[in-house]
């Protein structure tokens, strides 16, 4: 998943936590390469943190217990290596974060935020999991530390998971290498997501279920956020367009295995809204926002809602949009029945004060609120 560890057991986290773009010409032949026969270090690094993981987390069948039969179903899909045999087991962590990160062992632990958010779907918790599952059977552990190692041993510098970079020579190689890293981690989150699909397909589970997740995780994202070169996560815009040969190929699988869709283990797959970047107009009496997008298994209507800030809901997460009849709200229904449909909203200008300058962004709702995805704002023009 996207967001970074938090304060709880931070050490622990940066060090099992896999990376959830493509590479230079330098880089292609590490991710590619086979991790040594005689590499244990990622084996032992679980071992030696597992205690301190468990004591700050439950066994997903207290809380959870579809998410730890939506584990059972996708590791039967898994051929692992016969060098390793894998702990397979879900536990939820105490906290309120949307994160998950998987172990060497095979132990895969989800906050209490992102496990929340999946709540009794199916096919949210094998979006989570299979992405997980994918980043354990490659070992991108040890690929990820095998890759940093490399990095100090060419450059002469070394790096710290999590960190920007600590130079021994210059800040300029530091910089360098954190953008090696950055591009490394980003491919083999790519490269997880692709596996993911045809594991989810496999076990029973709509390809569909990982976009949705990954644009329902953009929805709490506050603003628009500048990608840095350094990045270990690519942004939701580049993991839709890297996701599409794998999806159509796990959506051939899926409906090979599955031709009754709602007879699958995760259902019928869920509405799915791509959304594009709005392009503003300002003309003398309003500005116009334009929002492309596209739409799929939608029966019915979608709404798109302007709003100008987003108000506290019970939950801390932003999973359902509350009624709300203001000056600071513009709302337009749409099938979205086009290969891509455009919709206009119009926010009025009083005097010299451009309310456009406090919009918080453009989410798109289903017919009960429920937030299915977010268009981020361009910076408005003066």
């Amino acid at each position: 998943m996207r967001v970074e560890p938090h304060d709880l057991l931070p050490a622990l986290m940066v060090a099992l936590l896999c990376c959830f773009g493509g590479l230079n010409a330098a880089s292609q032949s590490t991710v590619d390469r086979d991790i040594p026969t005689n590499f244990k270090l990622d084996m032992q690094t679980a071992a030696r943190l597992r205690p301190q993981l468990l004591a700050a987390s439950d066994p997903a069948s207290e809380l959870y217990p579809i998410g730890r039969i939506v584990l059972e179903r996708l590791v039967s899909q898994v051929a692992s290596p016969a060098s390793f045999k894998f702990t397979w087991e879900l536990r939820i962590v105490r906290d309120d974060q949307l994160n998950a990160y998987a172990s060497p062992d095979g132990t895969i632990y989800v906050e209490g935020g992102l496990a929340e958010l999946a709540g009794s779907s199916a096919g949210l918790w094998a979006a989570i999991l299979s992405h997980e599952i994918a980043h354990v059977i490659r070992r991108d552990w040890a690929r990820r530390y095998l890759f940093q190692k490399e990095l100090e041993v060419s450059g002469g510098f070394a790096i710290v998971f999590g960190d920007p970079g600590l130079p021994s020579t210059s800040w300029s190689s530091a910089d360098k290498a954190s953008q090696e890293m950055g591009r490394y981690c980003r491919q083999l989150e790519l490269e997880a997501d692709q596996e993911s699909l045809m594991l989810m397909a496999r076990a029973g589970y709509h390809p569909d279920f990982v976009p949705s997740l990954h644009h329902i995780l953009h929805a709490q994202e506050s603003g628009k956020r500048p990608q840095s070169l350094a990045a270990m996560h690519p942004c939701w815009e580049e993991r839709d367009r890297e996701l599409s040969r794998a999806y159509t190929a796990a959506s051939i699988e899926f409906n090979r295995r599955w031709p009754a869709w709602y007879a699958s283990p995760g259902g019928n797959p869920p509405i799915l809204v791509f959304t594009e970047e709005p392009v503003v107009r300002r003309t003398p009496a309003a500005w116009e926002i334009l929002v492309p997008l596209r739409c799929q298994n939608l029966a019915g209507a979608v709404e798109v809602v302007l709003r100008n800030d987003v108000p506290a809901v019970e939950s801390n997460w932003l999973t359902r949009l509350p009624d709300r009849e203001d000056s600071g709200e513009i709302r337009e229904l749409t099938g979205c029945t086009s290969t891509k449909t455009t919709v206009t909203l119009r926010v009025n200008r009083v005097g010299d004060t451009d309310s456009a300058t406090r919009l918080d962004g453009v989410y798109v709702v289903d017919s009960w609120g429920v937030v299915l995805a977010k268009a981020d704002l361009p910076k408005m023009p003066h």
